[in-house]
C-alpha cells in the first residue's frame, strides 16, 4: 500500500493513493450500502434456520431463472442456500432455493419477498431492497 508521497501502481499506470479507488465502488452500491448489505447477510446466516444466504447484483443472461439456478447451483452448499439474483438493468429478481431451503422458505413466501423487494426497488432502494429481501427471507426460514 502506497502511503505519503509514493505512488500506487495500478494495471500498469502510475496514480496517487488519492486516486485508487477499489473496484467494487464501481458497482451500484457505495461503501455504507455494501456494509449494511454485509451486515445483514451475517445476520441472516446467524439467525436464518440454518441456511445459507447470497446475494448476486449484475447482468444475468437469458433465459434469466436458468441463470439464477445455474449460479446458485454452484454455490458450496446448494441444497442450503438461498441466492436472491438482481439485475438493475434488465430490471429481473429472481430468489432461488434449494432442496432443504425451500421446505423453509416455499415457493409463496418467497414470492412475497420478490413483491416486498420490488416495492423497494421502484423507490430506488436497490439496497435496501436487497436488506429487506434478506431479513423477510431469514425470518421465514427461522420461523418453520
Amino acid at each position: 500500500m502506497a502511503s505519503g508521497n509514493q505512488v500506487a501502481i495500478v494495471e500498469g499506470v502510475d496514480k496517487s493513493p488519492e486516486e485508487v479507488q477499489p473496484a467494487v465502488l464501481e458497482g451500484p452500491f457505495d461503501t455504507r450500502e455494501l456494509l449494511h448489505i454485509d451486515e445483514a447477510l451475517s445476520v441472516a446466516e446467524r439467525d436464518g434456520g440454518g441456511l445459507h444466504y447470497s446475494v448476486y447484483v449484475g447482468p444475468l443472461h437469458d433465459p434469466v431463472r436458468g441463470a439464477a439456478e445455474a449460479m446458485h447451483d454452484k454455490l458450496s452448499d446448494p441444497d442450503r442456500s438461498i441466492l436472491i439474483a438482481v439485475s438493475p438493468e434488465q430490471r429481473q429478481l429472481e430468489i432461488v432455493t434449494g432442496k432443504l431451503a425451500q421446505e423453509k422458505v416455499p415457493d409463496r413466501s418467497a414470492a412475497l419477498v420478490v413483491f416486498s423487494m420490488e416495492a423497494a426497488f421502484g423507490a430506488g432502494q436497490l439496497a435496501g431492497g436487497i436488506i429487506t429481501g434478506l431479513r423477510m427471507l431469514a425470518e421465514t426460514a427461522s420461523s418453520r
